[in-house]
């Protein structure tokens, strides 16, 4: 987290390392004699993974989620080998893969996250989630 208490630099890194995942299995990923169903198999458990790591954390931001989708679908074109002439559907190319929006995964994740720490039977996590700050709301709400 940024100072000023966003994640864009941390899904900016994450995109980054997902793209170097990516290119390092390019050749399996783009094989034509690996069905797509097992080349989307293989794209969740190594890419989406690696972009997805600490996602539980992050205060995503639309912004955020938005350019997890880009380079994700980036990804997915490649592929699938559709050009982005090709005007296919998101959808259809991710139902070809076998694999679930980017946001829904991390929305999964996120939820998955929080059950634990609600589960968590530590008196620190309950004394963070009860803590209300003193003061002004930056927002301007009272």
């Amino acid at each position: 987290m940024n100072v000023d208490g966003d994640a864009d630099a941390a899904v900016e890194a994450r995109i980054r390392i997902g793209w170097n995942k990516f290119r390092q299995l390019v050749p399996l990923l783009t094989n034509q004699d690996v069905s797509l169903i097992m080349t989307g198999r293989l794209y969740s458990s190594c890419v989406r993974s690696s972009m997805l790591h600490g996602s539980e954390t992050w205060p995503a931001r639309k912004e955020n989620v938005v350019a997890l989708q880009q380079a994700e679908m980036r990804m997915v074109r490649w592929m699938c080998g559709i050009k982005l002439k090709g005007r296919f559907p998101s959808k259809e190319l991710r139902e070809r893969l076998g694999i679930d929006d980017i946001a829904l995964v991390l929305q999964q994740n996120r939820l998955r996250w929080y059950g634990h720490v609600l589960r968590k039977d530590v008196d620190w996590v309950k004394k963070c989630m009860e803590y209300e700050v003193e003061g002004p709301s930056p927002r301007g709400k009272p």
